[in-house]
Parts: C-alpha cells; sequence; structure tokens
C-alpha cells in the first residue's frame, strides 16, 4: 500500500527519486488512466479503451498497454520502449492532493504535493534530487508539479467528457478476445468505446456541442487508436518468440 507523505523541503531534504522504469517499481501495469490533453500522443503508440473505476464507479479513459495482467509490453530491459510515456506514469512517487482552507485563509483549497514514501523509487543516495541544498524546488521537482497541475487539469477534463458521453449515449461495452499464434486465448472483459453508430446519428446541434466543448477530437483519438491493438498482439508474438 501507498505511505503518502506531504512534501516538505524540510523531512525531505536529502530525498531522491530514481526515474527508471521498471518491474521491480510497479510499472507492470496492463492499464494506467490517461487524460483528453495527451490523447493525441497517446493514440500513435497506445489503444484507448474506457473502464468503470471499481471503487467509484466513474468512467474513465485507460491506456491499454497489455493483454493479460501484470503485463506491460512498452517496458524492456533498457526501460520504456515507446517515444511517449503516459502522464499517470511520469508522475510517480507523486500526487496532488487537496488540503482545506485554514481558519482566515478564505475558503480555497490548496493544493499540496505528496510523495509515497515506501516507493522503491525513494531513497537518499541515487537518482534525481528532489530539493536543491538551500531547500528550494530542484529542476526535477518543478518538472513534477507542472506534471501534476497537467494531470490534475486533465481529471476534471475527463470528468466532463464522461458526462458528455453519457449524456449523448456513446459508450459501449466492448470485449477483446485475442487468440494468440501458440493457441493462447485472452479475453479483455470490462473494457468500454465509443459506439460508432450512434455517433454517427447525432443531431446537428449535439455534433456542434461536442465541437464546441473540444470532444469531438477526442473521440476521434480513441476511435483512431484501437489499431493499436494490433501493435500489442505484435510485440506478445514477439515477446513469445524470444522465449
Amino acid at each position: 500500500m501507498p505511505n503518502f507523505a506531504l512534501l516538505n523541503n524540510v523531512a525531505h531534504k536529502n530525498l531522491r527519486v530514481i526515474r527508471d522504469n521498471t518491474v521491480q517499481f510497479g510499472d507492470n501495469e496492463r492499464s494506467v488512466v490517461t487524460f483528453p490533453q495527451e490523447f493525441r500522443a497517446i493514440q500513435n503508440e497506445y489503444p484507448i479503451f474506457f473502464q468503470k473505476n471499481a471503487e467509484t464507479g466513474k468512467f474513465i479513459p485507460i491506456a491499454l498497454m497489455g493483454l493479460r495482467q501484470n503485463e506491460n509490453l512498452f517496458l524492456s530491459e533498457n526501460g520504456w520502449d515507446a517515444q511517449y510515456v503516459p502522464a499517470s506514469v511520469r508522475r510517480r512517487p507523486f500526487l496532488i492532493g487537496v488540503q482545506p482552507p485554514k481558519p482566515g485563509e478564505g475558503n480555497q483549497p490548496s493544493r499540496m504535493v505528496y510523495v509515497d514514501m515506501d516507493s522503491p523509487r525513494v531513497n537518499e543516495s541515487v537518482g534525481e534530487p528532489v530539493f536543491l541544498p538551500h531547500g528550494g524546488y530542484s529542476p526535477y521537482l518543478e518538472s513534477i508539479v507542472e506534471l501534476l497541475e497537467y494531470i490534475q487539469y486533465g481529471t476534471e477534463l475527463n470528468d466532463q467528457f464522461i458526462d458528455v458521453l453519457l449524456a449523448y449515449e456513446l459508450l459501449e461495452v466492448v470485449t477483446l478476445e485475442i487468440t494468440l499464434k501458440n493457441g493462447e486465448r485472452n479475453n479483455l472483459a470490462g473494457l468500454y468505446t465509443i459506439n460508432e453508430d450512434k455517433l454517427s446519428g447525432l443531431a446537428g446541434g449535439a455534433v456542434a456541442d461536442l465541437h464546441t466543448k473540444g470532444f469531438m477530437e477526442c473521440i476521434y483519438m480513441v476511435l483512431a487508436s484501437h489499431s493499436n491493438v494490433i501493435k500489442l498482439i505484435a510485440r506478445v508474438e514477439a515477446k513469445l518468440s524470444s522465449q
């Protein structure tokens, strides 16, 4: 279980973070959350689908990286084998949290940076320093803060995107049934995608609404990304043939 602590330059003055991507660091996930503003980069390499969050029941867009549990086909001996690494992977072991306002500080909550102290990336000897010797943010931490703000914006955008898709009934369940050359069958259930029939049947006002909100392009990115399932299969076959 993660052990998130509020980041500060006193308790964590010597903190360092290893930025490598490996199975040992927990990067062997079959999918990760993605965000509309990175769909263009994601769809070049990863299939985009939707899943229901097991805890909240809310839909979230995901980048699919493997066909089997605990399988990330983009991990190699040399690290991450793709031109673009999803934002939700790059932010590790940090996340952004919200603290309620203190008395006399107005009504706006504060966004704070937290670090998972139990992450194997975190130590005090190797990796990127989090703070400068005098206590200021290191360039690495500054980039992380910017990335966390990007993710926070993306999380809000995800909610808006999903609300629109549900309002126009554009989500439909899909099951990927994939049989490999060696006869191994992989059934990926619990995925959702865009219903193309309902999309093409939308009234002009609905189409205009999607365009105005910038979500029509997101929809096309999702649909275009599905061709990457073939690339995932090719990666599995190459992996099996080399073993």
